[in-house]
Parts: C-alpha cells; structure tokens; sequence
C-alpha cells in the first residue's frame, strides 16, 4: 500500500507538470503584448534603463517560448518524475527570469511621470498575472512567486507616490494579487484531489482487489504497450497457473485463509519475475504471467520450473503451514501476429494438458511453427 500511494503521488506530479506545456497560446501572447509595450513607452519616455529592461524581457520571453516548446515535445516522450523534475526546472527559471524583467520594468515606469505609460503598464501586469494564475496556477510553486516578482514592484513604488489615486491603485493590486494566489493555491488544492481521485478509480478497475496484481484488463494493456507495438525479434512467453490443492484448504480452513493464501501466492509470483515482466491474477486460483525479450526459448522453462518450486515451498498463514502445488501451462511465440487472447487461450490448452499429469507443459505458439 505505501508502494501504491508513492506511486500515486508521482503519477499526479507528472499529470501537474505537463500541464504547464498544455498550451503555448498565453505565452505568445504575453510576449507580443509586452514587446509592443515596451517599444511604445520607450518611445514616449526615452528611458535608457526601460530599453535595457525591455530588451531584456525580450530576450527572457524567447527564451520562455523557446522552453516550453522544447517541453512540450519531451513531455511526450518521456514520463517518468525525474525528468518532469527537470522540466518544471527549466520552466520555473524561464518563467521567473521574465517575470524578474517584467518586474523591473513595471517598477521603473511608476518611477516615472506618464499617466498613459502608467496605465498601459498596469494593464500589462494585470494581464500577466491572470495568465500566470490561470496557465500556470496547478503549479504554486512558480505561479505565486511569478506573479509577486512581477506586479509588487510597481504596488511599492505607486504606494508611495504622493497622489492619492496611487494608494488606491497599490492596495487595489495588492488585493488582487492576494486573492489570485489564493485562487492559486484552492485550485491546486482541489485539481490534485480530482486527479488522484480519477487516477485511483483507474487503478482499481485493473487491479485485483484481494491480490493487488493487475487484472485481465490491465494484463492486455500492458500486452498491448510492451509486446503488442514492439518489433518482436525476440520471443515471449505466457505462463498460465492453476493452484492444486486449494479448493480443500478453502474447505478446510475457511475462506479468510484461503484469500491470505492467495495473497501469499501473488507475493511469490511477483517475486520470481525479471523487472520488465508481469503477473496477473485471471480470476480464482489461475494466473498468467507474461515474459518478454527472450533471448532464448529455454529461459521460458526455467521460469516455470522456477514457479512451480517456490508454489510447492510451504505457506506459513497465520498458524497453520499449508503445502499446494501448481500447473503451468507455457507457450512461447516469435509471431508478430500473435496476440494476448490467443497466447491465452493456447497456453490454457497446455495447462489443460498439465493438469492430466507432468505439472508443466510447454509449447509453442501455433503461428510460430507456421512460420
């Protein structure tokens, strides 16, 4: 269960940052707004420092297009923590380098003395702010510190300018700045619960619920992910496991043990796997278990030796040591055209036969000797 929750955690982080690179849109537009505004003030003010801020914002906001294009591309490719990690890293230093010029932009205009400059700035910032909240909002970490870089030093600055129009305008930006990185913060809030709540039932309807292995229906999507779309230059395997001996331990000691015991029996499957392979329970006391890129043929065998030991090891539940044992039916196939149902159903008929004597059988896939 720990192993579970971490696991959600992770998925809801990555879903959270690839939403910083769902759209490029207010980015664009943020960068047309503030380059045609710098170059009109600069024009009306001949402020050295403005042109230097404003090429430096410039600058900031290509760089920002430019990351969140190169993320958008890699976001699809990969999705594991460690690089969404560093792409929140890249975008949060691309995202506050421009808030930091936009920042001191907006400062330097209120120390000024142009109305419309004033106005045109404060429209600009406002604007930012609310593309910040609404783009960037899922991330606080960055949305909220972007947002206070880039309209407090105009708030300062009008604060103490002596018109009293001024003061209202400081305190009314003030106040909306508080109340958008509330808004930030609630909505964080509340989109994590919803995500972890959508990925959770996702998760439920393809785990087992007493065994936690995944079901039928997540077996074929993984199939279908990992064997299905890939070249298969190499062969797999499909083990289908049937416990003997446990109708009577059900019978004997009651379902509870019985439930434990498969519990137990689904810790030993998983534990005798590769990393990169996959158990799943089918339904009762049958299993499958898929192996794949096999170097050879053989390497099926003494995996379904291998379960067929650690099953007839005893199962220590609770007080009692119960013994069973396993039938495995193996087929191994190199076809292409080969899918889940079919393994499935041809490795079911192999375990029909082990079921008649011999524990194990193995055999290929039919498409495989056609070929």
């Amino acid at each position: 269960m720990p192993q579970r929750t971490e696991d959600l955690r992770q998925t809801i982080y990555i879903e959270l940052v690839h939403s910083l690179f769902a759209t490029i849109v207010p980015t664009l537009i943020m960068s047309v707004a503030f380059t045609l505004s710098a170059a009109l003030i600069h024009i009306r003010l001949g402020d050295p420092l403005l042109m230097a801020l404003g090429l430096a914002g410039i600058v900031a906001s290509i760089v920002r297009v430019a990351v969140v294009l190169k993320c958008r591309r890699d976001a699809v490719r990969r999705q594991d923590r460690a690089h969404a990690r560093a792409m929140e890293r890249w975008f949060g230093a691309s995202y506050l380098g421009f808030a930091l010029c936009l920042g001191a932009f907006g400062g330097r205009v209120f120390m000024l003395h142009s109305v419309e400059a004033h106005m045109l700035t404060i429209c600009l910032l406002v604007g930012y702010c609310a593309g910040v909240a609404a783009v960037v909002g899922l991330r606080p970490l960055i949305a909220v510190p972007a947002m206070m870089i880039a309209i407090m030093p105009a708030i300062i600055v009008a604060a103490f300018n002596p018109d009293e129009i001024y003061w209202v305008l400081s305190g009314t930006a003030a106040s909306l700045l508080a109340g958008g990185s509330y808004s930030v913060l609630v909505r964080h809030r509340a989109t994590q619960a919803e995500i972890g709540k959508r990925i959770s039932f996702a998760s439920l309807a393809r785990h087992d619920g007493l065994t936690d292995l995944p079901n039928r229906l997540a077996l074929r999507e993984w199939f279908d992910a990992h064997v299905g779309r890939a070249p298969r230059e190499r062969a797999v395997a499909v083990h289908y496991l049937d416990l003997d001996g446990f109708k009577p331990v059900n019978d004997r000691y009651g379902h509870p043990i019985g439930d434990a015991l498969l519990c137990a029996v689904a810790g030993r499957l998983s534990h005798s796997l590769r990393a990169g392979d996959i158990a799943a329970r089918l339904g009762g006391d049958e299993f499958a278990i898929i192996q794949r890129d096999l170097g050879r043929v053989e390497e099926a065998e003494l995996l379904a030796h291998r379960l067929s030991n650690a099953m007839k090891q005893p199962f220590r539940i609770g007080e009692y040591d119960i013994r069973i044992s396993a039938c495995i039916g193996t087929v191994t196939s190199t076809s292409r055209t080969d899918d889940l149902e079919r393994l499935l159903a041809e490795a079911d008929e192999a375990l029909y036969v082990a079921k008649r004597g011999g524990h194990i059988v193995m055999r290929r896939s039919h498409n495989s000797i056609a070929a």
